[in-house]
């Protein structure tokens, strides 16, 4: 009889997994790190006028609305200037109901105070922001500010 006895199956040893919560856990953080959140895409044309004194507000309770013409992925919705809020064109009836929604969704402390910021295009015609803020005055948001570019020292 053989002192040494043969392997049955050839099996491998197990796999030590000792140190794969640290390899999850180092990737997470990486991810959470190198992620940019965004609000919102732009889907107009966004080129804003400059002016010589900007303040910086905070953004708590500051909703934003967009107009311009449909930046170039959207030129099959025509050149005319169009309203965007959050992440979707909308008409000027639905600006009423967006401010609703919105309020809704503020702390009770801010829902008198909330800031509508309008991010107009410089070549925009005037007659869309006067529109926007008409709708803005049915729906008491009386609380506007424009957002501008800072103008380059020269």
């Amino acid at each position: 009889m053989s002192k040494f006895k043969k392997k049955k199956g050839g099996d491998l040893p197990a796999i030590n997994t000792a140190s794969l919560p640290d390899i999850v856990f180092m990737l997470l953080f990486f991810f959470m790190v190198a992620t940019v959140m965004r609000d919102n895409s732009t889907m107009v044309e966004n080129t804003l006028p400059v002016a010589d004194q900007i303040e910086k507000l905070k953004k708590d309770r500051t909703m934003f609305i967009y107009a311009g013409k449909p930046s170039s992925q959207y030129s099959n919705l025509g050149t005319e200037g169009r309203i965007q809020i959050n992440d979707s064109f909308v008409s000027l009836d639905a600006i009423q109901s967006a401010i609703l929604e919105y309020k809704a969704t503020l702390n009770e402390a801010f829902k008198d105070k909330i800031v509508v910021a309008l991010k107009v295009d410089e070549k925009t015609n005037a007659g869309i922001v006067s529109d926007i803020k008409q709708k803005l005055r049915e729906a008491n948001a009386l609380k506007i500010m424009y957002i501008t570019g800072k103008k380059k020292e020269e």
